[in-house]
């Protein structure tokens, strides 16, 4: 039996007509509590030092506080369907990130050799400027997928980033890796902006040949081998990022740009076998330089057996580091709950103990607990990102996300890794948490264009134009 819907009250409406929930006060409410706990951390560090709230406890309270109040009203503004975890959770790793380096800044040890005491100020402007760029991202990046048009340009930007440290006059060679330059008085990482102008490429570039790279020869052990034609985008990243381990002898770079390509060539093609040569790849070039290169050989040595180049580094003995070491007591000094913070050494690692090792700072003073609380933020943001990609309406926008995500998520393995002595030392930092302007301002774009893709991908689509004639004669069947 059937019958016409002559009902003056028809339901047509569909889920785009009905709309999406923006979760703005969402994000609003999560962001109290993520200034809310750096303050509390701040003056729980004053407390421990001096026995008194510090005096810069409101100033810090207010400006970490106005800066995340810009950047959500930027997001209100300006991607108002985006999703609401990604500016809570960069901007609690910033603000715990900025008490740490302040209370390093407070050590009487680092004073004395003049490594301490202005880092905390500069990280709270570098943080304002990371920002600033978040919200040009916001603004001006109207649809993601307008970076599709620059894909080859972006190519070429990014090898420009990556050679200016090698530019005679203008790299710096800073502890044996040569990654920084200097402009004005500022140390730059251009590697750190490489990685994001990089996923621009990589996404491009995979969308248009993934068909191809997905193809198989023959079948070998389980595994759909790629055609030999096909090896040929995989060999031209291996061997510039085997160029970087070698004139800049920086191991992290070198990984996270491969990996960074492995993962996104994985999910373009759906292929195995591309992991499977993407590790053995980059096993074989790692050994390969590291038979060679001596920075590269002493991080290892150090990874190998920490406590033989402590005790090199006590005799005097120059080009051994006792960092490892004291990064890996600092872990067990910590304990399960920590030390407290403010009460614990990490200032005995020196010179990196607000950047590479900052990592060992909370793993000796909120302990295995805090650092598991920390492991778990830098994972809700990379779900959140992978999240991002598979909610992505286009090609290229699902490669991006998830080309940025995988970067965010090994640039955090390689640095912890190494910190924890799970793989040699790296020299990078750890994203939002350590000291340096390169890191926050470049991980805050990254966040800015994440946000971008899931404001799109969340956006409700715009309801069908009715059609009252279409509806009187549509059927209802029991």
């Amino acid at each position: 039996m059937s019958s016409t819907t002559n009902s003056p009250t028809h339901h047509t409406s569909t889920i785009g007509s009905i709309g999406t929930p923006s979760r703005r006060n969402t994000e609003l409410a999560l962001l109290v509590f993520a200034v809310v706990i750096p303050v509390f951390a701040y003056a729980n560090v004053g407390l421990a030092i001096d026995d008194k709230v510090p005096s810069g406890l409101l100033s810090y309270g207010l400006g970490l506080g106005l800066l995340a109040g810009v950047a959500h009203l930027a997001v209100r503004k300006f991607a108002p369907y985006a999703d609401p975890l990604l500016l809570p959770l960069a901007t609690l790793l910033n603000g715990l990130g900025l008490v740490v380096i302040w209370r390093l800044d407070q050590s009487k040890l680092l004073q004395s050799i003049k490594q301490a005491g202005t880092a905390a100020p500069r990280q709270l402007l570098y943080t304002a400027m990371g920002i600033a760029l978040f919200i040009v991202v916001l603004v001006f990046l109207k649809d993601h997928r307008a970076l599709q048009r620059y894909t080859y340009i972006s190519m070429v930007g990014a090898l420009f980033l990556l050679l200016l440290p090698l530019v005679p006059g203008l790299g710096q060679n800073i502890y044996g890796a040569k990654i920084w330059i200097s402009v004005a008085g500022f140390s730059i990482q251009p590697g750190e902006f490489a990685k994001i102008v990089l996923a621009i490429f990589f996404a491009g570039y995979l969308m248009v040949k993934r068909d191809a790279l997905a193809l198989a020869s023959r079948r070998f052990m389980g595994l759909y081998l790629p055609r030999g034609r096909d090896l040929g985008p995989i060999l031209v990243v291996w061997f510039i990022s085997i160029l970087i381990l070698v004139f800049e002898t920086d191991l992290g770079t070198s990984l996270l740009f491969f990996g960074m390509f492995v993962i996104m060539l994985y999910v373009a093609t759906e292929r195995t076998s591309w992991i499977v040569f993407g590790l053995l790849m980059s096993a074989g070039g790692a050994v390969g330089v590291a038979s060679f290169e001596p920075h590269v050989q002493q991080r290892v040595q150090a990874w190998l057996d920490p406590m033989k180049e402590f005790a090199q580094s006590r005799k005097g003995i120059p080009g051994h580091s006792e960092q490892a070491m004291q990064a890996l007591w600092a872990f067990g000094s910590g304990g399960t709950l920590g030390t407290g913070l403010g009460q614990g050494h990490s200032e005995l690692i020196r010179f990196a103990a607000n950047s590479d090792f900052i990592l060992a700072t909370f793993g000796e003073e909120l302990g295995l607990a805090g650092i598991m609380a920390l492991l778990l933020i830098y994972g809700l943001i990379v779900e959140r990102g992978v999240r991002t990609a598979l909610a992505a309406r286009d090609p290229f926008g699902k490669l991006l996300a998830i080309g940025l995500s995988g970067a965010f998520a090994l640039q955090v393995f390689v640095v912890a890794g190494g910190v924890m002595g799970l793989i040699p030392l790296t020299g990078m930092t750890m994203p939002f948490l350590a000291y340096g302007g390169s890191s926050v301002i470049a991980n805050w774009a990254l966040i800015g264009i994440l946000i971008r893709i899931s404001d799109t991908a969340r956006r409700p689509a715009p309801a069908p134009a009715s059609n009252p004639d279409a509806e009187m004669t549509q059927v209802v069947r029991p």
